[in-house]
């Protein structure tokens, strides 16, 4: 049986179905700038058969992702899809506009708003709704909303879980400078658009050239399954999903349209367990229980299924159809993955013998366009298991160089050179890559190596179906052969900081403190945010950074002022005395205290080496 049937041309019909407007143009900033360019995308035409340097199922996911505009999905229910890497959803109520996900940069909202507002309606925002915690469905929000709208109770966010703000804003701070590198290689943004280089992103078109990135916290959470909100003379009913694709996740039913939507948690792709970017492991298994009970609740009413990535799904059937393959596939990945290793099996041997059923494998919807099946069954192993495989030899080895310059003079570079490029000349590039990267991190400096290695990882990235793994192996390849280009875009936008809970941030503080400059330090500060009626106080002793609420009486200094002049305190204590200056702060105490506490903060540079020691 073939891999996959490429006469098999249902999703074309149904990615155009409903379209009013083609896109506009450009995505662009205040300042001009080219945030999203359509055009760059006219190489993967229909008439087009799959390069040479693209894998043929990753051809036709792009070929779908390139059909952008505004969609009708049903009467009442509106789409504006590619213009950014998620959608934007509309339903119009009677009186107003609910917004579902605002996709993930300002710009690319406002062009979707004003496409609805030119072709639908210019009824005003009722409420926004965030299905989930990640950028890309909040980020835009200051392109659909005004906040002084927001802050006065005009309009609502109605988003999930007890913490929406906590793993929006943390997850995306804490570890970002990592992600934020991690990204820059699974997303292709370093790439250049063409069949040599950054194709789609699987789940969407692109993610922006630097998007302004925005964010309201929520103001009306759902914690429970069953909840139910009356907004603009429709209801909404939610089934809250926590520990899915996102630590917070809802589905929403909204009746009187018949239209279901699963969040991230059922896409035209097979999701990631774990993702390339980094982030924490997401459990498989509460995939398939909350799409069984989203099927339970709603399979039998529901007559469209729209998502925040790619195209919808229409007609009962075909719902069901969807969301079991769906349901069925996630419990696969997890079921397998924790028999082999119940069975002895390491995560890599797992994930090299894993193969899902030929009914759920030759489903579109389940193919690796964003997770892919090799390293969602190693996710399970690190979410069921831990970082460890069971091997004693990977408990304690030696650091990747120096493992690196042992391994070198042992065999030798020109017998290391010579085994690459005969392998490289059969076609067994993974070999090629195994091999050779000890010698590139022994000898960093040594061209042959660099170019053997990005010629291999070229090659793998042309081979991958996945987009993100393609984007990976292209990325080494360009670094390995130009070095490392500058950072395309910010960790964490202004917007993303100030909105950060206040434990949070405090958090973010704390994971710079340069743990040996820190080991003999005493620092004692009380912070009081004037805004928000609230005292925390700080210490950094034994080489870490605590903070609680309250105030200490053996304090060094207090620090008084409005929350966002605190937080440029904490991020970069030397701006304490020219906040002072401009009246924005109050010092009562030894302001020497935050010339210490700078000197103990280290700085993260976005373009850490990767490829290369």
């Amino acid at each position: 049986m073939a891999r996959y049937d490429m006469a098999d041309r249902e999703d074309f019909t149904t990615a155009r179905r409903g379209l009013i407007a083609e896109l506009p143009g450009n995505v662009t900033g205040a300042d001009g700038s080219v945030i999203f360019d359509p055009s760059e995308f006219d190489f993967i035409r229909d008439d087009v058969e799959a390069p040479d340097s693209v894998e043929p199922s990753l051809w036709r996911q792009s070929q779908l992702l390139r059909e952008g505009g505004l969609f009708e999905v049903t009467k009442g229910l509106y789409q504006v899809r590619n213009n950014d890497i998620a959608n934007l959803t509309v339903v119009e109520g009677e009186d107003g506009l609910i917004v579902v996900d605002c996709m993930s940069g300002v710009e690319a909202a406002r062009q979707s708003m004003e496409m609805i507002r030119t072709h639908v309606s210019d009824k005003p925002v009722a409420a926004v709704i965030y299905t989930h915690t990640h950028v890309d469905h909040y980020g835009g929000v200051k392109g659909v909303v005004d906040a002084d709208d927001v802050a006065s109770g005009k309009v609502p966010i109605i988003a999930p879980g007890h913490q929406f703000d906590k793993y929006a804003l943390g997850e995306n701070v804490i570890a970002g400078n990592a992600m934020a590198r991690r990204s820059f290689y699974a997303f292709g943004p370093l790439l250049d658009h063409g069949p040599r280089g950054a194709i789609t992103c699987g789940i969407g078109i692109a993610v922006g050239n630097g998007p302004s990135v925005s964010y309201i916290s929520p103001t009306d959470l759902i914690t429970e399954t069953g909840a139910r909100r009356e907004i603009a003379g429709l209801e909404f009913e939610f089934l809250y999903a926590p520990d899915t694709e996102a630590p917070e996740e809802m589905h929403i039913w909204i009746p009187q349209l018949a239209a279901l939507t699963c969040a991230e948690n059922a896409n035209h792709t097979l999701h990631n367990v774990q993702t390339l970017r980094g982030a924490r492991t997401r459990d498989a298994r509460n995939f398939a229980r909350y799409l069984d009970e989203t099927l339970e609740r709603w399979g039998a009413e529901a007559q469209v299924h729209y998502g925040p990535h790619t195209w919808p799904v229409w007609g009962n059937d075909d719902i069901v159809s969807f969301l079991e393959s769906q349901r069925d596939t996630y419990k696969y990945v997890h079921d397998q993955a924790l028999r082999l290793a119940n069975k002895g099996y390491t995560p890599l041997e797992a994930a090299e013998v894993v193969e899902l059923p030929d009914e759920l494998a030759r489903n579109w919807a389940n193919r690796g366009y964003h997770g892919t099946l090799h390293h969602d069954v190693r996710a399970v192993f690190t979410k069921e298991l831990g970082m460890w495989d069971g091997d004693p030899v990977s408990l304690h080895p030696h650091p990747p160089v120096e493992s690196a310059k042992r391994f070198v003079a042992f065999v030798g570079a020109d017998k290391i050179l010579d085994e690459g490029r005969r392998a490289f000349e059969s076609g067994d590039y993974r070999w090629v890559a195994e091999i050779v990267h000890p010698l590139v991190f022994a000898q960093p400096d040594n061209a042959a190596a660099r170019e053997l290695q990005a010629d291999a990882y070229e090659q793998m990235g042309y081979q991958a179906e996945g987009p993100q793994w393609r984007g990976i192996f292209l990325s080494a390849a360009l670094e390995l052969r130009e070095g490392i280009r500058p950072a395309p875009y910010r960790a964490a936008g202004a917007d993303t900081v100030a909105a950060m809970p206040i434990d949070i941030l405090f958090d973010f503080v704390a994971v710079h403190i340069v743990g040996e400059k820190a080991a003999n330090a005493d620092i004692r500060i009380d912070f009081d945010f004037a805004d928000e009626d609230v005292r925390w106080t700080m210490w950094v002793r034994r080489g870490v950074l605590h903070a609680r609420k309250g105030t200490s009486d053996r304090a060094q200094l207090t620090v008084r002022g409005p929350k966002q002049a605190l937080t440029g305190v904490l991020l970069n204590p030397a701006l304490a005395q020219q906040l002072q200056n401009a009246g924005s702060v109050e010092l009562e105490g030894d302001p020497q205290v935050l010339v210490r506490l700078g000197e103990l903060l280290d700085s993260f540079d976005p373009r850490f080496p990767i490829v290369t020691p």
